[in-house]
């Protein structure tokens, strides 16, 4: 791996690294800014290793250790059987240099190139899925991390809430404090590590990569099964001669059985129920409460606050009614009385299977992190000298992105900008400098021919084997 260029003081025995716009001297004994580049005994070293990761083949197809789940033991196989990622490489900057490293192999016969190289994304941020029924925030309310914007609320999913962190705007267009505090927060999320999130007048959420949200400190175990409406027609048969009425309540559509067509098919009769909010269509509801922390989603805790009297003319002392939540974790047992008033009772043992059967099709609750980024033409600079040729071969299916050896997602339209889950990288496979910026890995892979072709920098395109004489590759 070449170290980026560097200026030595004499007079200090300083080393200048300019693997960033940071351009920081180093003294000896000492890191940059970054904690990636350090002086030692006057010579820049890269702190973290180069990754090179081994491949397997599981069910006809190449898959990296880490995404097998099994521990990597670092050990280099034949040059078939390795890939070569950008993680530890080191960057382009000042971008008029070629990639760190442009690889070639044989795959199967043929031969191929890998570009790699360590990206500085100011243009970058992390979508968040995180799987919860509790209201988190208003959407287009701010998300802080350190007491700084960092992000919004985006759009409520199936079970999920959605926040995007970062972006340029937090990153640069804010104050030094926002703008340290969202590179701090984009690059922990991206290595795997639990992080504390508030919304202006929501919640407070712990986020961390593949593990349960923890919403006010409180666990988030499951993420429902589905809508009200949904867990009515999936679960009507069950109830079919076992109860006369079922509310699922539920703060987007709250079901109800014996008006949900699942119920009309079913025979089920009418119990004249009433519900507060907004009737969409038979047995679904919607504004039956406002969103909060409560049963569904909604801010109530008592369920009976989003029923009206039962009409006289359709009710009947004695009507059997079974209120529940979409995960199965609230749910309540009621009984009319002469009155017709709800007189809650305890829970008879034959619709036990039926509350268990909603918990068991909750999957669990978790948090995904997607970091996302725009490959500017500088980045693409290093592995063509024409850079919308790499553009355009990405668009064409010619040149195969990766991250950190991990598969992404590539937007379509213009420019390069991926996703990629952050859970298929290898631990802290992402880095900072503080400009601020983002250090991501990126991987171009292609045909020897088509790199040609592009334009590529053919100069300096180096055999897998001479990378094995190297001291940093891990």
């Amino acid at each position: 791996m070449n170290p980026p260029a560097t200026q030595s003081d004499a007079a200090s025995d300083k080393i200048r690294c300019d693997a960033c716009p940071v351009m920081c001297y180093i003294k000896p004994g000492a890191a940059g800014a970054c904690d990636r580049y350090a002086n030692v005994e006057g010579e820049l070293v890269r702190v973290d290793p180069h990754v090179i990761l081994e491949r397997t083949v599981a069910q006809g197809g190449h898959l990296v250790p880490f995404r097998s789940g099994k521990d990597w033991d670092g050990s280099p196989l034949h040059e078939r059987r390795t890939f070569v990622t950008a993680i530890g490489a080191g960057t382009t900057y000042p971008d008029y240099k070629p990639a760190p490293l442009i690889v070639s192999s044989a795959i199967d016969g043929v031969d191929m190139v890998t570009v790699v190289t360590e990206g500085i994304f100011s243009y970058c941020g992390v979508k968040i899925k995180i799987d919860t029924d509790r209201h988190l925030g208003a959407e287009a309310a701010t998300v802080r991390s350190q007491g700084e914007a960092v992000g919004h609320v985006t759009t409520s999913e199936y079970g999920s809430q959605m926040f995007s962190l970062g972006g340029v705007h937090h990153l640069t267009g804010g104050s030094k404090k926002e703008g340290r505090a969202t590179c701090d927060a984009l690059v922990s999320l991206c290595n795997g590590n639990p992080l504390e999130l508030t919304v202006d007048g929501g919640a407070s959420v712990i986020v961390q990569s593949g593990h349960a949200p923890i919403v006010n400190g409180v666990d988030e175990l499951r993420m429902r099964a589905g809508c009200g409406s949904a867990t009515i027609g999936m679960f009507a048969k069950q109830w079919l001669g076992q109860i006369d009425e079922v509310v699922a309540v539920d703060d987007h559509i709250t079901g109800v059985l014996s008006e949900h067509q699942a119920g009309k098919m079913l025979g089920i009769p009418g119990t004249g129920i009433k519900l507060k909010g907004r009737r969409s269509t038979p047995g679904r509801y919607f504004q039956v409460a406002e969103p909060g922390s409560g049963w569904g989603g909604t801010d109530i805790a008592d369920p009976l606050t989003i029923l009206g009297p039962f009409d006289t003319k359709q009710a009947w002392p004695g009507l059997r009614l079974l209120m529940v939540s979409t995960t199965g974790e609230q749910w309540a047992y009621y009984e009319l009385d002469q009155g017709l008033r709800p007189i809650e009772k305890a829970l008879p043992v034959h619709l036990t299977p039926s509350i268990e059967r909603i918990s068991e099709n909750c999957e669990p609750g978790m948090c995904t992190v997607l970091f996302m980024g725009g490959a500017g033409g500088s980045l693409r600079s290093g592995v063509t000298e024409n850079p919308v040729q790499l553009t355009n071969s990405v668009k064409e299916a010619i040149t195969s992105v990766t991250c950190g050896g991990a598969p992404v997602f590539v937007w379509p339209g213009g420019g390069i900008t991926f996703m990629v889950d952050v859970s298929q990288l290898p631990k802290n496979a992402f880095g900072y400098v503080p400009t601020p910026a983002v250090v991501a890995p990126i991987e171009f892979t292609m045909r020897r021919d088509d790199y040609a072709r592009l334009g590529g920098h053919v100069d300096h395109i180096q055999p897998l084997s001479s990378l094995k004489a190297m001291k940093t590759w891990q």
